[in-house]
């Protein structure tokens, strides 16, 4: 078995190593929640603080153009593309996750008309469910919702299908869908495929572009540490761009918005996908916390993403067995995300006693618990470290007080 030392030993050669100074981590704390709300980056303050007090308080509306505050969701934009292999001019930031789905599931449906059917899983996140049953009912022409149960949806795509529409790593379970495949079996059907990389993009390569992806979303408050409610993204092929018309046809999406013509004309690109004003102090942290990720390979970070999984698989079987645990997350490195997630009938107060010692994990109903692993700021000496606490809150029943069992309302 694995000792501290060994986990030392592997630090000491990280390649990502130095990347953890760029964080702002609390002492005493061993963060696996970076799946749920990513940490603070060192540059984001100062960034705030610049649009704040110099771009805000002093150039008032002047901004807009001297310090193109306008052009921010297509240049934040721009900085996520390559952490999802997409190009320049194919990544928009603005709106929230749900909205930017709306607005993509809409425009889909809209290009392949004469179909009636979206595919997505009974487990996906329940945002992407309810947004899809909302338009459904919106629409009022007959569209299906198709929600397959288990990991495997090739089989529920056929010649009926208009869009499929999932998330590439499950946020219970942390399993991993084949993006390209999936997608060319939606092709194959003639069926548009649409992608939520909530849980994927920051923490494991990512290639829309590679895939011939139709459209994807995400959030930025996860691995991409954008701060909590920070903008979301959404994601066109150059294409794609002009032959979709969103729902949301705001005047930021206008050809010629300080034009103030009296009906609408879609921008041309990706710009048409926006709606109204961006939020500038949101979208300027974002654009500093992925300062981060500058000259960094996502395969290096996969890499890292994937060791540190598996350690943490491999000692808390070897060192919490017979207290419960059952594995969810796919054992298999191609199936599995930067997240373990444990079932335990007591769950809930067994990490709500980690969290009170200091290792931040999440709790997902009924009976999951979930620790992410976010490669840029974790060591490998906190993996082990992290299995002491919960192997000492197991074996001296520390979960089992009072406090611990009463649930929170974010869990």
């Amino acid at each position: 078995m694995a000792s501290r030392e060994d986990m030392a030993a592997l630090d000491r050669t990280d390649p990502l190593a130095a990347i953890r100074d760029k964080f702002e981590l609390p002492d005493g704390v061993i963060y696996l929640d970076g799946n749920s709300l990513g940490p603070l980056p060192k540059g984001v303050p100062a960034r705030v603080t610049e649009v704040v007090e110099r771009q805000w308080r002093d150039d008032l509306i002047r901004s807009w153009n001297i310090h193109d505050w306008d052009r921010l969701p297509l240049s934040v934009g721009d900085r996520i593309a390559p952490l999802i292999g997409a190009g320049p001019g194919e990544v928009l930031v603005g709106d929230s996750t749900s909205v930017n789905l709306f607005k993509l599931m809409a425009a889909g449906l809209e290009l392949r008309s004469e179909r009636r059917v979206i595919v997505s899983q009974s487990g996906n996140f329940p945002t992407d469910i309810y947004l899809a049953e909302g338009l459904i009912r919106q629409l009022g022409q007959g569209h299906e919702l198709r929600l397959v149960d288990g990991d495997d949806v090739l089989d529920a795509i056929d010649e009926d299908v208009a869009l499929v529409s999932l998330t590439q790593v499950d946020y219970r379970s942390g399993y991993v869908q084949d993006l390209a495949a999936v997608t060319r079996q939606a092709h194959d059907a003639g069926a548009l495929m649409l992608w939520d990389l909530s849980h994927s993009a920051g923490a494991m390569a990512v290639d829309l572009g590679g895939a011939g992806a139709d459209f994807a979303v995400g959030c930025s408050y996860k691995y991409l540490n954008g701060g909590p409610g920070a903008p979301a993204y959404l994601y066109v092929p150059r294409h794609l761009q002009n032959q979709l018309r969103q729902p949301l046809s705001g005047w930021h999406g206008h050809a010629a918005p300080f034009e103030f013509e009296t009906h609408y004309r879609p921008a041309d690109g990706i710009v048409r996908q926006r709606c109204g004003t961006p939020s500038v102090i949101g979208m300027s942290a974002l654009d500093a916390a992925l300062d981060v990720f500058d000259g960094l390979e996502m395969a290096a970070v996969r890499a890292k993403s994937l060791a540190l999984t598996g350690h943490f698989i491999d000692l808390v079987e070897q060192r919490c067995g017979g207290h419960g645990f059952t594995l969810a997350t796919p054992r298999q490195p191609a199936r599995r995300g930067s997240q373990v997630s444990w079932q335990h009938e007591n769950g809930y107060p067994i990490m709500q006693a980690c969290i009170a010692e200091g290792v931040i994990g999440d709790f997902r109903s009924p009976d999951i618990m979930r620790f992410g692993f976010a490669p840029l700021y974790l060591r490998y000496v906190d993996v082990w470290d992290a299995v002491t606490v919960i192997e000492s809150v197991m074996a001296e029943n520390r979960w089992d007080r009072p406090e611990f069992h009463e649930r929170a309302a974010i869990t």
